[in-house]
């Protein structure tokens, strides 16, 4: 078994949910997922993929006009994933798998690709997999860069960026992110319509360069559009235990927490406080991905 190409990405938290207003803001955080392309299928087995996203990967590089290794064809192909990003939780992993899937194949193949070449076709693919009702396009920019983009999904990816940023003493901040198991329904567009003043207090947020309380507004929307009664409860029980920021991240269920590295009792008191509250649920701590962090 040869390794023909490797690609990196990392997993991400909402700042704004596109199906709120039309517009879409991501933070990148420090949650890795490295994907190698191969010439036989790994000792591990094939990844779980149960929506075909690697496939649509295929076959959007291939529709684009790019080659596939020498001598090989789509079904000689396989595939290994290796992620730190949860799925299904809101946290940008099928953004993330689609960005290095696709850093994988160029780097068999040599072609260079810069990121508004690999998120396109990384949106292709996600919304050929049927993974995102909205083109996940913030969140694909958040799996290829670092720091934040407020993008307009209607606009051609290389001009649709309308704000951006990094994250202002990101190397300041813990991010506990709250499991709480998978959704049973996947959302639609229509549940966010009634909801747009949270969504607006999310963006005139972000306009101010106050991504805190974008995340904060944002998860209170997101939990009003989906009926997320435990949702927002945890989030205000965070903020009760001296949380900065909380809230629901992209569709969820997972839930963001923001508490400055220099105050670890109280990240320690938070924790206590949900897994005494919340039976089942899990925390995964990280932080923002650093400029410098970067993966290629």
């Amino acid at each position: 078994m040869a390794v023909l190409g490797k690609g990196t990405a990392n997993g991400g938290c909402s700042l704004l949910h596109a199906a709120g207003l039309g517009y879409g803001a991501t933070v990148t955080l420090d949650l890795p997922v490295t994907v190698k392309l191969l010439d036989r299928e790994s000792k591990k087995g094939p990844p779980n993929d149960p929506d075909q996203l690697l496939n649509a990967v295929l076959n959007a590089w291939t529709t684009a006009g790019y080659t596939l290794p020498e001598g090989l064809e789509s079904r000689d192909l396989h595939w290994r994933v290796d992620s730190k990003i949860p799925s299904r939780q809101g946290l940008k992993s099928s953004s993330a798998v689609a960005v290095a899937a696709l850093r994988a194949i160029a780097d068999a193949v040599e072609q260079q690709l810069d990121d508004a070449a690999v998120v396109e076709l990384a949106v292709e693919s996600q919304i050929h997999a049927g993974v995102t009702i909205t083109g996940s396009v913030g969140d694909t920019w958040a799996a290829a860069t670092s720091g934040w983009k407020l993008v307009d999904p209607q606009q051609p990816i290389r001009d649709g960026v309308l704000l951006q940023g990094e994250v202002p003493g990101g190397e300041d901040w813990d991010v506990a992110i709250v499991l709480r198991g998978e959704r049973k329904q996947r959302p639609n567009l229509e549940q966010f319509a009634p909801h747009a003043t949270a969504f607006q207090q999310a963006l005139k947020a972000l306009q101010e360069g106050n991504l805190l309380m974008a995340m904060t507004w944002n998860g209170r929307g997101v939990a009003a559009a989906l009926s997320d009664i435990d949702g927002r409860k945890l989030a205000n029980d965070a903020f009760m235990n001296t949380a900065r920021a909380a809230g629901i991240t992209g569709s969820g269920p997972a839930v963001a927490i923001l508490v400055p590295k220099n105050q670890p009792q109280a990240m320690k008191r938070i924790e206590r406080w949900i897994t005494s509250r919340y039976q089942g649920s899990e925390i995964l701590m990280t932080g923002f991905l650093k400029p410098a962090e970067e993966q290629r």
